[in-house]
């Protein structure tokens, strides 16, 4: 069983709703620690807080519609957990933390609608396609006692990374300010926290889509490096060579607990092999410090890592940002990628560089063998079009058809959806991103890169300006890491943000720099929302 909502749809459609004569709980601004101290000192229940963001949600959700289906068994799960707490069993990390997953990541008994009409039932003529088993990383969050209250919308096969306008269940409003775009295509995810209907959630990327909408709405957001964290029982975009899984929170410190939870190798996800040995011993929260900056050298943005420049206020904001970073004790280094060729292997005049995407089609028929349609399981790309009689990748009406136009090696593959593609030419491209980068670290002593995480403010919802993301193609193609933090507004309203990006597996200093900047800042612009 599973409730969905679309756009608009009244509060009576909720999973579950707020026991009558429960005492309120300002859900505003919670973090994982509050709500743990809360617990111990026995402030409220993880039922009552549960009830209490499904309240909050079903007074705001019609405005924002972050969501696409809830969990209809949310608050007897965290009636369960305070069953536990009482009789003294031993609880996970996110013991009744209420906590949101992206669209794309199955969870048993919610559809997997991949954002696509033909996928919901909801939409007329539409199925509903239904996982056999949890991804990885929803069982790594029930396994830690979280409460998943449901699932954040997102636009069609997640492609857009500006807004989530192409989904079935429509647009995604900014939770800071409606009029612009909630950045994608973790949409859903974003609003959902930066909205308090949630403490935190998960969000997926394969080109800015975590750090896009964490920018977007003023929160932190954790690109991790691929093969961090399992993407198995993910929808795929490219779940061989870029898609990664990673936090949104509204603090460093939560997004870094989680990723204690997530990361690390699974066997449903043989890449994560890569990962064994780059763990940080203490966890990801180990070098949360408010002097991690202190005589670190971070590299600064400039035409070496990308061409075409800042906006003048961008440049403005981040002039700011920067004297920031050096009271906080860091030596900065200017545009040290100048001469280093790294901006020359992006694809000229092109926003977003989908290479590396070849791989969608062998991604996506493996992904189907793992749900099914009524009792049936999908198995392959032809079995799907045979339920909704149309493909993702059919040149009329689909919406992966333009990856297979640009793309020969996806064209090739199609044909042969069980066969690996040949995707010996996109690993040659990340060695040249990786090599390049790996040499200006080691010729400046950079311990990491600051950037402002946009070149210019954020685009209008109504408008049709894409994100303007300074790092979303290069860091996905050489499958290096980002936090996303907070750092300013600009003059019309739009949240202003930084990305601290490093070598791969360096997750745990990036934190480190992130939480120093925030807690000496305090920038990130609390959302307050209104109904329409």
């Amino acid at each position: 069983m599973f409730v969905g909502i679309a756009a608009g749809a009244p509060s009576t459609t909720y999973g579950a709703t707020a026991s009558v004569g429960a005492p309120a709980i300002d859900v505003s601004e919670l973090t994982i620690s509050k709500v743990q101290w809360a617990y111990l000192m026995r402030r409220y229940t993880a039922e009552a807080l549960t009830n209490a963001y499904l309240s909050r949600i079903a007074q705001y959700e019609s405005s924002y519609n972050a969501f696409t289906s809830f969990n209809p068994d949310a608050v007897a799960q965290a009636r369960e957990i305070d069953r536990k707490r009482r009789n003294g069993v031993a609880l996970g990390p996110l013991a009744g933390i209420p906590v949101v997953i992206k669209e794309s990541m199955d969870h048993v008994g919610l559809p997997s609608t991949a954002g696509w009409a033909p996928l919901s039932s909801q939409v007329a003529g539409g199925v509903d396609l239904l996982p056999i088993k949890n991804s990885v990383v929803v069982d790594r969050l029930i396994a830690a006692g979280a409460i998943i209250l449901g699932k954040t919308n997102i636009p069609a096969f997640s492609d857009d990374g500006t807004r989530a306008n192409s989904s079935w269940a429509g647009p995604t409003y900014n939770a800071v300010d409606p009029t612009l775009v909630p950045g994608a295509s973790s949409s859903g995810t974003a609003t959902a926290v930066a909205g308090n209907f949630a403490v935190l959630g998960l969000a997926e990327e394969t080109g800015g889509s975590i750090q896009n909408p964490a920018a977007a709405q003023s929160l932190v957001g954790i690109k991790p490096t691929f093969a961090l964290v399992p993407t198995a029982g993910v929808v795929p975009l490219a779940g061989s060579t870029r898609d990664v899984v990673g936090p949104i929170a509204r603090t460093v410190r939560d997004a870094a607990m989680v990723m204690d939870i997530l990361a690390g190798y699974s066997p449903e996800d043989p890449k994560t092999s890569l990962s064994n040995g780059h763990l940080p011993v203490g966890g990801y929260t180990s070098q949360l410090s408010k002097t991690a900056l202190c005589g670190k050298r971070i590299g600064l943005y400039g035409s070496g890592w990308r061409n075409g420049g800042l906006s003048p206020e961008t440049q403005a904001l981040y002039e700011q940002t920067i004297e920031e970073l050096e009271d906080e004790g860091a030596i900065v280094v200017e545009d040290p990628f100048a001469g280093s060729g790294f901006a020359a292997l992006a694809l000229p005049n092109e926003p977003y560089d989908m290479r590396g995407t070849e791989s969608v089609a062998y991604d996506f028929q493996r992904y189907l063998k793992g749900v099914k349609i009524g009792g049936t399981v999908v198995g392959s790309i032809d079995g799907l079009a045979a339920f909704t009689g149309i493909s993702p990748f059919d040149p009329v009406g689909g919406p992966l058809s333009w990856y297979v136009d640009e793309l020969p090696v996806l064209a090739a593959s199609l044909l042969f959806p069980e066969d690996a593609p040949d995707l010996s030419g996109f690993w040659a491209l990340r060695d040249q991103y990786v090599n390049v980068f790996n040499s200006v670290m080691a010729t400046h002593d950079l311990d990491g890169l600051a950037f402002p995480q946009t070149y210019d403010t954020v685009p209008e919802l109504a408008g049709s300006d894409t994100y303007p993301a300074t790092t979303e193609s290069a860091i996905n193609i050489a499958g290096l890491p980002g936090v996303v933090v907070p750092a300013g507004q600009y003059s019309d309203g739009a949240p202003f943000s930084l990305i601290f990006v490093g070598p791969h597996w360096s997750e745990a200093e990036l934190l480190g720099f992130a939480y120093d900047y925030e807690q000496a800042t305090q920038h990130r612009i609390e959302a307050q929302l209104t109904s329409w």
